[in-house]
């Protein structure tokens, strides 16, 4: 099924031109990791995305009550997420599911009505395997390092909330606002790298997304 949906990206002109199997190393270790972590007998909670999710280690502690996968990939585009859906959601049968993508996207001038289509193909598939499962999309994040693009990620942001506002069962959790101080990205927040978020950064999304798991 993903390598119908991969040609059927690659006919729309959506992907870029990088391989979105280059991950496939990656994706494999979290496949096998899981292949001992997972109970298919409970109900999971998939984080899935870039980076910034993969980087998110205290998940299960933080939601002790919930089975928690994640399955994020450093450096992923939205298009290499969907290329490898199957592995990293659909197959743990979520009741919810939170993504962050676009990030990496926007910083390869990727346009945002692009990086939406496949964001829309993306929900489709998991409804296909997961009917019930409510959806949780992040905002991009303001970051130090990718400030000169706020224009750009404003802009996905407002495309990306619209969309969750057409459908009942996507939420869109703003985690653009909460990072802000004034206008410019809370330097208190990041990393030495000005990018990938730090403790602090951390607990402000716990705060805001945990009244979206339910």
């Amino acid at each position: 099924m993903k390598h119908l949906y991969l040609v059927f990206i690659l006919s729309a002109g959506i992907l870029c031109a990088q391989d979105p199997f280059r991950f496939a190393g990656e994706v494999g270790a979290i496949k096998q990791k899981y292949d001992t972590l997972w109970d298919p007998t409970k109900e999971s909670v998939v984080f899935t995305g870039s980076s910034t999710i993969r980087l998110w280690k205290d998940l299960p502690e933080l939601f002790p009550g919930h089975q928690i996968i994640n399955t994020g990939f450093g450096g992923s585009h939205t298009s290499d997420l969907l290329a490898h859906s199957d592995d990293l959601i659909i197959r743990y049968r979520p009741r919810q599911v939170f993504i962050y993508e676009g990030d990496n996207d926007l910083s390869q001038d990727k346009k945002p009505r692009l990086i939406l289509e496949e964001i829309k193909i993306l929900v489709n598939k998991i409804r296909e395997g997961s009917p019930a499962a409510r959806i949780v999309l992040f905002a991009a994040k303001p970051s130090l390092a990718r400030w000169y693009l706020k224009p750009r990620y404003k802009r996905y942001n407002r495309k990306l909330k619209r969309l969750c506002r057409k459908d009942a069962a996507l939420d869109y959790a703003n985690t653009w606002t909460i990072m802000l101080d004034g206008n410019k990205p809370r330097e208190d927040l990041f990393i030495a790298d000005g990018l990938h978020m730090n403790k602090e950064g951390y607990k402000l999304w716990y705060d805001l997304i945990k009244t979206y798991l339910n």
